[in-house]
């Protein structure tokens, strides 16, 4: 039966613990420590059991003052939208009052990840505003668990790059794999790893 309610609403909860990683956050000088925090967003959601093995988290660049973070809520949420990365450019957006994060006014913003993003959040970046991009674990490592991680260009480092958004990869690459693999070992739902779904 269709809840007619639910095609009029949308919301998505976050879980509770996720407030206390938010809070009294000192800035994050470095690439590292905020690499570090994102892993640690993705290890807690996983011990949690409140979703996939994904942090994410938007900082301001120069400063290192978190804006907003965010962890895969895909499962539990039932919205195959809520990737970390989504979710903490949507909470950044908010939390700034714009759609644009590199709105006049507003200092260069980056996304640090977990994982490299997949086909859809990539998509998200350039549209976000950030000027920046970090990543720990690659997509290779993600694939390997069975995670799907969409038809990505083999350049996408380079596209972003043209359309001046830095990128860093294998930021705590060796921290986020182990969040990956503890979550395949423990039985995590790998979502979209249907032969029908995959290339």
């Amino acid at each position: 039966m269709l809840d007619r309610k639910a095609t009029m609403d949308f919301q998505l909860c976050l879980p509770a613990w996720l407030r206390e990683a938010l809070s009294d956050r000192q800035p994050l000088a470095t690439p590292e420590a905020r690499a570090g925090y994102a892993v640690g967003l993705a290890r807690r959601n996983v011990s949690e059991g409140t979703g996939g093995p994904f942090g994410a988290a938007v900082f301001e660049q120069q400063s290192g003052r978190l804006i907003s973070a965010g962890v895969n809520r895909v499962v539990p949420a039932r919205c195959s939208v809520a990737h970390a990365e989504i979710v903490a450019l949507c909470l950044a957006q908010q939390a700034l009052q714009t759609h644009d994060l590199g709105a006049e006014g507003i200092p260069p913003c980056e996304l640090v990840c977990s994982t490299e993003p997949c086909a859809m959040c990539l998509g998200a970046i350039p549209w976000s505003g950030v000027r920046r991009l970090v990543c720990a674990a690659r997509d290779e490592d993600a694939r390997r668990i069975g995670f799907d991680e969409g038809d990505k260009p083999a350049d996408w480092v380079s596209a972003l790059e043209r359309r001046g958004i830095a990128v860093l990869r294998d930021v705590c690459r060796d921290e986020a794999v182990a969040v990956l693999e503890a979550y395949r070992r423990a039985g995590g739902p790998i979502y979209n790893a249907r032969p029908d779904r995959r290339p």
